[in-house]
Protein backbone atom coordinates (compact mmCIF):
# COMPACT_ATOMS: atom_id res chain seq x y z
CA UNK A 1 0.00 0.00 0.00
CA UNK A 2 1.20 3.45 -1.21
CA UNK A 3 1.82 5.69 2.05
CA UNK A 4 0.28 8.94 2.12
CA UNK A 5 2.37 12.28 2.40
CA UNK A 6 0.63 15.12 3.68
CA UNK A 7 2.59 17.45 1.31
CA UNK A 8 2.13 15.14 -2.21
CA UNK A 9 5.79 14.39 -4.09
CA UNK A 10 5.27 16.46 -6.46
CA UNK A 11 4.15 19.29 -4.89
CA UNK A 12 7.46 19.26 -2.46
CA UNK A 13 9.84 21.36 -5.34
CA UNK A 14 6.74 24.49 -5.41
CA UNK A 15 6.78 24.80 -1.70
CA UNK A 16 10.66 24.62 -1.48
CA UNK A 17 10.86 27.11 -4.42
CA UNK A 18 7.50 29.11 -2.41
CA UNK A 19 9.67 29.18 0.70
CA UNK A 20 12.49 30.40 -1.22
CA UNK A 21 11.16 33.16 -3.27
CA UNK A 22 9.19 34.59 -0.34
CA UNK A 23 12.69 34.99 1.74
CA UNK A 24 14.78 36.13 -1.29
CA UNK A 25 11.71 38.67 -1.79
CA UNK A 26 11.44 40.11 1.78
CA UNK A 27 14.61 39.59 3.33
CA UNK A 28 17.21 39.41 0.39
CA UNK A 29 15.92 42.61 -0.88
CA UNK A 30 16.59 44.57 1.95
CA UNK A 31 20.47 44.88 2.23
CA UNK A 32 20.07 46.08 -1.49
CA UNK A 33 17.76 48.59 -0.68
CA UNK A 34 19.07 49.77 2.81
CA UNK A 35 20.32 53.11 1.47
CA UNK A 36 17.53 54.10 -0.72
CA UNK A 37 15.15 56.56 0.62
CA UNK A 38 11.64 54.74 1.05
CA UNK A 39 8.58 56.44 0.17
CA UNK A 40 5.81 56.60 2.96
CA UNK A 41 2.34 55.86 1.25
CA UNK A 42 0.12 56.48 4.19
CA UNK A 43 -2.99 58.82 4.35
CA UNK A 44 -5.39 60.45 6.25
CA UNK A 45 -7.22 57.51 6.60
CA UNK A 46 -4.96 55.66 7.97
CA UNK A 47 -4.18 57.79 10.63
CA UNK A 48 -7.69 57.40 11.54
CA UNK A 49 -7.21 53.39 12.20
CA UNK A 50 -6.64 52.83 16.23
CA UNK A 51 -3.41 51.12 17.10
CA UNK A 52 -5.07 47.67 18.81
CA UNK A 53 -1.96 45.94 20.16
CA UNK A 54 -4.25 42.57 21.43
CA UNK A 55 -4.70 41.84 17.19
CA UNK A 56 -0.79 40.94 17.12
CA UNK A 57 -2.38 37.81 18.05
CA UNK A 58 -4.12 37.59 14.73
CA UNK A 59 -0.89 39.22 12.57
CA UNK A 60 1.74 36.31 14.26
CA UNK A 61 -1.48 33.54 14.15
CA UNK A 62 -1.25 34.18 10.44
CA UNK A 63 1.63 31.49 10.46
CA UNK A 64 -0.57 28.71 11.69
CA UNK A 65 -3.43 29.22 9.08
CA UNK A 66 -0.66 29.66 6.28
CA UNK A 67 0.90 26.36 6.78
CA UNK A 68 -2.60 24.42 6.91
CA UNK A 69 -4.07 26.27 4.02
CA UNK A 70 -1.11 25.85 1.84
CA UNK A 71 -1.27 21.88 2.46
CA UNK A 72 -4.78 21.93 1.25
CA UNK A 73 -3.83 24.12 -1.86
CA UNK A 74 -1.21 21.55 -2.59
CA UNK A 75 -3.79 18.22 -2.08
CA UNK A 76 -6.32 19.46 -4.42
CA UNK A 77 -6.26 17.87 -7.54
CA UNK A 78 -2.91 18.30 -10.12
CA UNK A 79 -3.81 21.10 -12.03
CA UNK A 80 -5.05 23.20 -9.46
CA UNK A 81 -2.75 22.80 -7.67
CA UNK A 82 -0.34 23.92 -9.95
CA UNK A 83 -2.11 26.54 -10.42
CA UNK A 84 -2.46 27.90 -6.78
CA UNK A 85 1.37 27.68 -6.73
CA UNK A 86 2.53 28.95 -9.78
CA UNK A 87 0.44 32.12 -8.85
CA UNK A 88 1.61 32.24 -5.48
CA UNK A 89 5.62 32.14 -6.89
CA UNK A 90 4.58 34.78 -9.60
CA UNK A 91 3.28 36.94 -7.09
CA UNK A 92 6.14 36.87 -5.06
CA UNK A 93 8.55 37.58 -7.87
CA UNK A 94 6.32 40.66 -8.54
CA UNK A 95 6.99 41.23 -5.14
CA UNK A 96 10.27 41.15 -5.03
CA UNK A 97 10.09 43.58 -8.07
CA UNK A 98 8.44 45.91 -6.38
CA UNK A 99 10.82 46.09 -3.21
CA UNK A 100 13.53 46.66 -5.16
CA UNK A 101 12.11 49.53 -7.34
CA UNK A 102 9.50 51.06 -5.30
CA UNK A 103 10.73 51.04 -1.58
CA UNK A 104 8.26 51.74 1.03
CA UNK A 105 8.19 52.70 4.82
CA UNK A 106 5.68 54.23 7.25
CA UNK A 107 5.64 55.53 10.58
CA UNK A 108 5.07 53.71 13.49
CA UNK A 109 3.87 54.89 16.94
CA UNK A 110 5.60 54.85 20.37
CA UNK A 111 4.03 52.29 22.75
CA UNK A 112 3.57 53.78 25.56
CA UNK A 113 1.40 50.65 27.57
CA UNK A 114 2.74 48.05 29.93
CA UNK A 115 0.73 45.03 28.86
CA UNK A 116 1.81 42.14 27.75
CA UNK A 117 0.21 42.97 24.23
CA UNK A 118 2.33 46.11 24.19
CA UNK A 119 5.55 44.61 25.07
CA UNK A 120 4.47 42.41 21.99
CA UNK A 121 4.31 44.75 19.51
CA UNK A 122 7.50 46.37 21.06
CA UNK A 123 9.19 42.98 20.29
CA UNK A 124 7.43 43.21 17.20
CA UNK A 125 8.86 46.28 15.80
CA UNK A 126 12.63 45.11 17.03
CA UNK A 127 12.06 42.32 14.98
CA UNK A 128 10.47 43.36 11.55
CA UNK A 129 12.16 46.58 10.20
CA UNK A 130 9.72 49.08 8.70
CA UNK A 131 10.17 48.13 5.23
CA UNK A 132 9.11 46.18 1.89
CA UNK A 133 5.59 47.09 3.00
CA UNK A 134 4.08 47.36 -0.71
CA UNK A 135 2.42 45.20 -1.35
CA UNK A 136 1.48 43.40 2.21
CA UNK A 137 2.98 40.14 1.80
CA UNK A 138 0.94 38.92 4.81
CA UNK A 139 -2.27 39.99 3.04
CA UNK A 140 -1.29 38.11 -0.42
CA UNK A 141 -0.06 35.08 1.39
CA UNK A 142 -3.60 35.22 3.72
CA UNK A 143 -5.64 35.84 0.59
CA UNK A 144 -3.99 32.77 -1.78
CA UNK A 145 -4.87 30.96 1.79
CA UNK A 146 -8.73 31.56 0.94
CA UNK A 147 -8.33 31.27 -2.84
CA UNK A 148 -6.80 27.61 -1.74
CA UNK A 149 -10.15 26.36 -0.21
CA UNK A 150 -13.32 28.69 -2.20
CA UNK A 151 -12.97 26.45 -4.83
CA UNK A 152 -12.27 22.82 -3.65
CA UNK A 153 -15.25 20.80 -3.21
CA UNK A 154 -14.03 18.64 -0.64
CA UNK A 155 -13.51 21.50 1.83
CA UNK A 156 -17.17 22.54 3.69
CA UNK A 157 -18.71 25.23 3.18
CA UNK A 158 -17.93 26.43 6.94
CA UNK A 159 -14.57 26.28 6.31
CA UNK A 160 -14.38 28.33 3.71
CA UNK A 161 -16.09 31.14 5.19
CA UNK A 162 -13.79 30.90 8.35
CA UNK A 163 -10.83 31.19 5.88
CA UNK A 164 -12.50 33.89 4.62
CA UNK A 165 -13.10 35.50 8.42
CA UNK A 166 -9.51 34.51 9.03
CA UNK A 167 -7.93 36.11 6.14
CA UNK A 168 -10.01 39.13 6.46
CA UNK A 169 -9.14 39.45 10.08
CA UNK A 170 -5.27 39.07 8.98
CA UNK A 171 -5.39 41.90 6.40
CA UNK A 172 -7.01 43.99 9.24
CA UNK A 173 -4.63 43.41 11.92
CA UNK A 174 -1.97 44.34 9.69
CA UNK A 175 -3.41 47.85 9.65
CA UNK A 176 -3.89 48.00 13.69
CA UNK A 177 -0.46 46.73 14.57
CA UNK A 178 0.69 49.73 12.27
CA UNK A 179 2.28 47.18 10.14
CA UNK A 180 0.58 48.15 7.20
CA UNK A 181 -1.04 50.74 5.67
CA UNK A 182 -3.99 50.62 3.24
CA UNK A 183 -2.80 50.45 -0.09
CA UNK A 184 -0.55 47.83 0.90
CA UNK A 185 -3.45 45.93 2.00
CA UNK A 186 -5.59 46.48 -1.04
CA UNK A 187 -1.93 45.96 -3.57
CA UNK A 188 -2.05 42.58 -1.75
CA UNK A 189 -4.91 41.04 -1.71
CA UNK A 190 -5.40 42.45 -5.56
CA UNK A 191 -1.51 41.04 -6.41
CA UNK A 192 -3.05 37.62 -5.49
CA UNK A 193 -6.31 37.49 -7.21
CA UNK A 194 -4.96 38.70 -10.15
CA UNK A 195 -1.94 36.47 -10.03
CA UNK A 196 -4.46 33.46 -9.84
CA UNK A 197 -6.22 34.75 -12.76
CA UNK A 198 -3.42 35.44 -14.85
CA UNK A 199 -1.38 31.88 -14.60
CA UNK A 200 -4.01 30.48 -15.91
CA UNK A 201 -5.26 32.95 -18.51
CA UNK A 202 -1.30 33.22 -19.56
CA UNK A 203 -0.24 29.51 -19.83
CA UNK A 204 1.94 30.09 -17.05
CA UNK A 205 0.66 27.28 -14.57
CA UNK A 206 1.05 24.95 -17.07
CA UNK A 207 4.60 25.59 -18.15
CA UNK A 208 5.12 25.83 -14.28
CA UNK A 209 3.48 22.19 -13.98
CA UNK A 210 5.79 20.84 -17.00
CA UNK A 211 9.29 22.05 -15.41
CA UNK A 212 8.20 20.74 -11.89
CA UNK A 213 6.79 17.44 -13.17
CA UNK A 214 9.86 16.53 -15.76
CA UNK A 215 12.41 17.68 -12.83
CA UNK A 216 10.19 15.30 -10.22
CA UNK A 217 10.24 12.51 -13.34
CA UNK A 218 14.31 13.13 -12.96
CA UNK A 219 14.88 12.56 -9.81
CA UNK A 220 12.25 9.90 -9.12
CA UNK A 221 14.51 8.01 -11.77
CA UNK A 222 18.05 8.57 -10.03
CA UNK A 223 16.60 7.71 -6.89
CA UNK A 224 15.59 4.62 -8.54
CA UNK A 225 18.86 3.89 -10.09
CA UNK A 226 20.84 4.46 -6.73
CA UNK A 227 18.06 2.03 -5.09
CA UNK A 228 19.14 -0.63 -7.87
CA UNK A 229 22.73 -0.15 -7.50
CA UNK A 230 22.71 -0.38 -3.73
Amino acid sequence: MKKKHIIPETMRIPIFLALACNMIAYYGSRPLMENREHINLSNFLDDQIPLIPWTIIIYWGSYAFWVINYIIGCRQDRERAFRFMSADFFAKLVCLLCFLTFPTTNVRPVIEGNSIWDELMRVLYRVDAADNLFPSIHCLTSTFCFIAVRGNERIPKWYKAVSFIIAAGICISTLTTRQHVLIDVIAGVVLSEFSWWFVRKSGFSKWYMDIILKVNNRLAKRRRMCEQEN
